[in-house]
């Protein structure tokens, strides 16, 4: 049975998981809040009689859930979202219905709609009929308080030997929309703006500083967001017949709907493999089971669409090596880790599943039972393995964006190295030329300064060395300087294998190059002429 029930629009928020399960003795009761004295001094018993619902006047469910569970207060159903719920009745709840009998075959029920004016008709229906079922729920309030504000939560209530008991599954999952999907943003910070996520505003919360893993991730190159959706499944194992209860909020969110989810498991019903199953399994688990793969299906599309998107910032960051693709990529590795946070709970989910045996398989064969133990573990068993491969993929894509992002670092420190090489080079060009500049500024009165500096006849009587010797060692000087710094550059000039002091001949080589060439140039115009 699946209901769609509208509690309101309001944003979905981050989960508070203390107040996920029944083990709490607190509930939604934070360390600052204060407790009631009223219940502390309370002398009515703890845990109330069992209620046939036809004494009670429809208080068990007028009243829900304070009148079955007294230390749910009124506070606590306030602040837990479940009050909204219950007063916000304008709407119709609609309830989809999938009858599996003792053969395993699925049958169709007509869809009931539930509004405030037909109340106390559809109560008198689920008192004769309860869906087929002749048995009274007492369902925990932690299943909708988690189901109402997305706490993941798994847990085993009222079990009873040879009976049966109920379990809570509660589960987020990532799935994949269309870009343009008319929902608002899951930011639980922002209750007084409720944008669309197609609008602009959303790429502007990405674009920003803040980095919220709660709201979509846009993938711009696919036309996609991947979304949270949530998986709320009460399951009544019983005996005497069971029943899975699969809650669906009806907020203005891309999440699944009832209607979606009921066509689904009505569809799982028609696979050959999980009939067998069913066939020859009495227990209801395997049922649930099938909720389960709905969420794995979601996680292997979404992250399709995610490879897909990453593939494209690796091409576009070769070719473009753009800085302003990084903070696109540290957006999407942030919410990788909160996809491996989602993925660990999912893992956790199905393990519970797993370890927590149906009370009523005791009443079966010891062959019987483990026989269904042994196909359940398997079950799971293949679920885990497609999570642990799931997450492998998570990693593998991680690894991908973190090597994006070393790409383009490394492009960029590249760009910048380039570019100090060639600001140090034009530094010092400039400063070349700036040491010329004042080289021949100081040149004439540093020349002034040296003749009259010479120790010279001319100059200082004194001396006995003339001008003229001065200038012809001084010409000599030049000359071998000249000599020598072309024999050394002269091996562009003469062939590569003479030696320096073969070198030191150039002006004599370099002359009988020369000749020769002329002779060679001359020869070819004779035979040039010759032949003409």
């Amino acid at each position: 049975m699946s209901a769609s029930i509208s509690p309101g629009t309001q944003v979905v928020p981050n989960p508070s998981h203390r107040h996920a399960g029944p083990s709490a003795p607190w509930p939604w009761v934070d360390l600052t809040d204060e407790i009631d004295e009223e219940v502390l001094n309370s002398e009515l018993p703890a845990i109330p009689p069992p209620c046939n619902h036809l004494a009670c006047d429809g208080k068990c469910w007028k009243e829900y859930p304070e009148f079955r569970f007294p230390n749910w207060r009124k506070n606590q159903v306030a602040k837990c979202k479940i009050q909204g719920a219950i007063e916000d009745n304008d709407k119709k709840c609609t309830l989809y219905y999938v009858d599996v009998d003792a053969h395993g075959k699925f049958r169709n029920a007509p869809k009931k709609e539930i509004t405030k004016q037909s109340a106390p008709d559809d109560w008198d229906f689920f008192i004769q009929d309860e869906v087929g079922l002749n048995r009274w729920y007492n369902i925990e309030p932690f299943f909708w308080s988690s189901s109402l504000n997305w706490i993941p939560s798994r847990y085993q209530e009222d079990p009873q030997n040879g009976k049966g008991d109920h379990i809570t599954i509660c589960l987020t999952f990532l799935r994949s929309m269309p870009a343009d999907a008319d929902a608002m943003l899951m930011d639980a910070g922002r209750k007084d703006r409720r944008p669309s996520v197609g609008s602009a505003d959303h790429w502007s919360i990405q674009d920003g500083k803040e980095i919220n893993t709660q709201i979509p991730l846009p993938l711009k190159s696919a036309g996609r967001i991947l979304v949270q959706d949530i998986l709320s499944v009460h399951l009544i194992r019983s005996t005497e017949g069971s029943t899975i209860i699969s809650y669906h909020p009806d907020l203005p969110l891309p999440t699944t709907t009832a209607k979606d989810l009921h066509r689904r498991i009505r569809f799982a019903g028609q696979s050959v493999y999980w009939q067998k199953i069913f066939q020859t399994s009495t227990d209801p688990t395997f049922v649930l089971l099938t909720f389960l793969w709905h969420a794995l299906y979601a996680w292997d599309e979404a992250f399709e669409h995610l490879y897909k998107h990453i593939v494209t910032l690796e091409s576009h960051v070769v070719k473009t090596n753009q800085m302003a693709l990084t903070s696109e990529l540290h957006v999407i590795r942030a919410h990788q880790l909160h996809f491996s946070a989602l993925l660990a709970n999912f893992a956790k989910s199905v393990k519970f599943i797993r370890d927590t045996e149906h009370p009523g398989l005791q009443s079966l064969s010891k062959v019987e039972k483990d026989e269904t133990q042994k196909r359940l573990e398997q079950e799971c068993a293949m679920l885990l393995s497609e999570i642990e491969r799931l997450d492998m993929t998570r990693e593998i894509q991680d690894k991908r964006v973190k090597n994006v992002m070393n790409l383009v670092f490394s492009t960029v420190n590249i760009k910048d190295s380039n570019k100090m090489q060639e600001m140090t080079e034009a530094a010092c060009q400039h400063q070349m030329k700036q040491i010329a500049y004042l080289t021949m500024v100081f040149l004439p009165s540093s020349f002034v300064a040296a003749v009259f500096g010479m120790n010279v006849q001319e100059i200082v009587p004194q001396t006995k060395e003339t001008l003229g010797r001065y200038i012809g060692v001084a010409l000599a000087l030049t000359l071998v300087t000249i000599w020598i710094i072309i024999a050394f550059q002269s091996q562009y000039l003469l062939p590569k294998d003479y030696s320096f002091f073969k070198r030191l001949g150039w002006p004599v080589l370099l002359a009988i190059q020369w000749i020769q060439e002329k002779y060679k140039s001359s020869s070819l115009w004779r035979r040039y002429r010759r032949g003409a």
